[in-house]
């Protein structure tokens, strides 16, 4: 019996943090900026899926399925670096400014990526919202270092932070 109980409490004591640890959690990242130009002159730039020039680490755009700014297209980003994300359009509202895509295969540190960027009018200037959601490459297993959430998180931040103010710079030429 005390054998029992032992083993019990033991089980509530560590049972949490091998729970904790299989956990696969979704990350959120949301990063916005204010452009002084309107919304339709911003749109014709960060609305062109085919065309990611306005990203300062693109080197190249290239549709390789699909039609662009059509839901179904593929485009392969390839970076100045040399690396390469894959990515899918999942919804185009030409109407509402917004336009929503995945990374199918990619060199960032993550995966089940998702993200919306959406553009609003506000007051003859342009608010722009990049947001995604996503985990983390490794799943099931401690992290690398440098491949846990906060790295991810960090490295989409630098990627989102990065390409809103080129796309401020340009937009407000």
């Amino acid at each position: 019996m005390k054998r029992t109980r032992a083993v019990m409490l033991l089980s509530m004591l560590v049972l949490p943090w091998w729970v904790q640890a299989a956990v696969d959690e979704t990350i959120r990242y949301k990063d916005s900026i204010e452009i002084q130009a309107p919304i339709e002159a911003v749109w014709r730039r960060a609305g062109n899926f085919g065309d990611l020039g306005w990203h300062p680490a693109v080197g190249k755009t290239e549709i390789t399925a699909g039609t662009n700014n059509q839901v179904g297209a593929a485009r392969r980003i390839t970076l100045k670096d040399g690396g390469t994300i894959d990515e899918l359009l999942t919804e185009y509202d030409e109407a509402a400014f917004s336009l929503r895509y995945k990374i199918t295969e990619g060199v960032l540190p993550v995966r089940d990526y998702a993200a919306t960027l959406s553009l609003k009018a506000v007051d003859g200037k342009t608010v722009v919202t990049w947001r995604s959601t996503f985990k983390r490459k490794d799943p099931g297993k401690a992290p690398a270092a440098g491949q846990d959430d906060d790295s991810a998180k960090a490295a989409i931040a630098g990627v989102f932070k990065a390409g809103l103010e080129n796309l401020k710079a340009l937009s407000e030429r």
